[in-house]
């Protein structure tokens, strides 16, 4: 188990510095100096939604007082960011920014993603009606930012989304502009990783279906996916929680067995190059065996770890810099197109949810579409 801790780890790790190094070239201090400043990057825009229902987002900072954080216990009650995103109300109001200038600073060195819009209008009114929820948790080193083009999605289909982000396994900003830095991100205990974004997931479960909520949710119809490491924290929380119904693993490996008896609610895994990766399909094939309901495998043979995030078009937007190893690419971005890889993840995903939550069968879950030739069914 420890070589495929480590090479999960680096995979996880080669994508949060590829996302940082978007935007943050290293350059001689002498050559800096010399070169004139580049220009300001044009608008970028997150890929269009599915629908043009209109689409309204919250940030919420929550705080588990019954819970002290893992990775700094000094820091006290363990805090969350959340980012929510529903069907609206028309609205006069302008989409939120992507990022602010300090996490765009934090992340990317530069403010770049600032500029970046979206299509969600920050406060606006919900549009009524009960939603099925969707949970979205990103890979490890990333903010769930890197999955709004999956959440934005999503909600124009007629879904609650949030995205959460884990407190020191990433950059996060907080109110009052305070960002703390990912303090976890030499760990090798990935199984505990797991065990507490559960627990983070199950906390966000809890205030979004209880009394107050900012979202008017069906309890009885919740999913949670996720991509690298949040994938194997979605299914660890369906495990853990029998609130959820559904949940989708995007590439990610597993560190916890589901139980001895099995796991018999949905499951969706959509994964990258694992038809032709020896230690990820094996990783793989040691949880399938123990998903005893409806469960899918389904494999990107042209993709890379990061296809089912926001990496690769805001690379297409605001490019690659050389200094990324070469070596590291084809591992990271494949050789799928950007519009692709979000074609992709925003189809199946979609449909996944939509027959599990909303009991809305697709053909696209049960054989190969030619709408989607990059898609090769495994199991």
């Amino acid at each position: 188990m420890l070589s495929k801790t480590r090479k999960t780890s680096r995979r996880s790790f080669v994508a949060a510095a590829l996302l940082m190094a978007v935007a943050a070239p290293q350059l001689p201090a002498a050559a800096a100096a010399a070169t004139p400043p580049a220009p300001a990057p044009s608008a970028a825009e997150v890929p269009a939604p599915a629908t043009g229902v209109p689409l309204g987002t919250k940030t919420l900072h929550l705080v588990d007082t019954a819970r002290q954080d893992p990775w700094k216990p000094s820091a006290g009650h363990r805090e969350l960011m959340v980012s929510l995103w529903y069907p609206a109300l028309p609205s006069r109001g302008r989409p939120a920014p992507y990022a602010s200038k300090a996490l765009s600073r934090e992340v990317l060195g530069t403010e770049a993603m600032a500029s970046v819009r979206t299509h969600a209008v920050d406060g606006a009114r919900r549009a009524p009606g009960t939603r099925p929820l969707v949970v979205l948790s990103p890979g490890f080193g990333l903010s769930r930012l890197t999955l709004t083009a999956l959440g934005e999605d999503l909600a124009s289909r007629g879904y609650a989304v949030a995205a959460v982000d884990h407190t020191y396994e990433a950059p996060v900003e907080f109110p009052g502009g305070r960002i703390e830095k990912c303090l976890a991100c030499d760990t090798k205990e990935y199984g505990a990783v797991v065990r507490n974004r559960a627990k983070d997931l199950e906390f966000v479960l809890d205030r979004l279906t209880g009394p107050g909520s900012e979202l008017r949710v069906d309890p009885r119809r919740i999913g949670v996916a996720g991509h690298s490491i949040g994938g194997a924290s979605a299914v660890e929380v369906m495990r853990e929680d029998r609130r959820v119904g559904a949940a989708v693993n995007l590439d990610g490996n597993f560190f916890t067995d589901p139980p001895a008896g099995g796991l018999n609610r949905p499951v969706l895994l959509l994964g990258a190059r694992r038809s032709t990766l020896a230690e990820p399909r094996e990783n793989w094939e040691g949880t399938w065996k123990r998903l005893t309901g409806w469960k899918r495998w389904l494999d990107v043979p042209d993709g890379g770890h990061m296809t089912f995030t926001d990496v690769p078009w805001i690379i297409d937007r605001l490019g690659r810099p050389d200094t990324i190893p070469p070596e590291d690419v084809e591992g990271q971005l494949g050789s799928l197109a950007a519009a692709r890889a979000t074609a992709v993840t925003r189809g199946y995903v979609a449909a996944f949810f939509d027959r599990h939550l909303r009991g809305r069968p697709s053909p696209l879950l049960d054989r190969p579409s030619a709408a989607f030739p990059e898609v090769t069914f495994m199991k």
